[in-house]
This record gives C-alpha cells, sequence and structure tokens, in this order.
C-alpha cells in the first residue's frame, strides 16, 4: 500500500497555519491561494477517477473555508495516487502553495 503520510501531513500544515492566519493575511492572497490549490488538487482527483470532462470545480465557499477545501482535496487525492513520485509532486504543490500564501 502507497504512503501518502507525506501528502496528509502537508495538508494538514498548510491548512492549520490558513486557520491561524489572521484575516488580513486571508484577504491578502493566503485564502485565494489555498482555494487554487484544492481546485489543482481536486481536479487531479477527479482525472484519477475518471471523471467526465469536464471536471467539477470546487466552489469559492469563502476565504474562512479554505483551509477545510485544502483539507479535503488533499485527502481525497491521496486516495487515488498510485505512485511515490505523484505523492512527491503533490507535496511539491502543496509547499509552494503555501510559499505563495505567505503562512
Amino acid at each position: 500500500m502507497l504512503d501518502t503520510t507525506p501528502l496528509t501531513s502537508a495538508v494538514d500544515q498548510f491548512a492549520d497555519r490558513l486557520r491561524a492566519a489572521p484575516q488580513s493575511r486571508l484577504q491578502r492572497g493566503a485564502a485565494a491561494e489555498a482555494l487554487g490549490l484544492a481546485r489543482e488538487l481536486s481536479g487531479w482527483a477527479q482525472r484519477l477517477e475518471g471523471a467526465a470532462d469536464p471536471a467539477r470545480e470546487m466552489p469559492d465557499a469563502g476565504m474562512f473555508a479554505a483551509a477545510d477545501q485544502v483539507t479535503v482535496a488533499g485527502r481525497d487525492l491521496a486516495v487515488v495516487l498510485g505512485t511515490e513520485r505523484e505523492v512527491a509532486e503533490a507535496v511539491d504543490l502543496v509547499a509552494a502553495a503555501m510559499k505563495r500564501a505567505g503562512v
């Protein structure tokens, strides 16, 4: 069985930092960055599951929901990933988004 712990840990860390961030930081782009990541991870998971095109897009549920959206999308992706390379690629996406978000 594939170990996706690095991905779920990275997603949890990003979500925790978003939850702890001040509203001003979320408004300055951290929430938008998180939503973008959630949409990317969700789309990737849907493609791996063979979902019909176009993939359903994660809705914008507001800045205070962004952390939960990242968590859900990341964990959904972790369930369907098939290789260690994919896990590493997903972790890199999360790390890059966290850096851009400034949290």
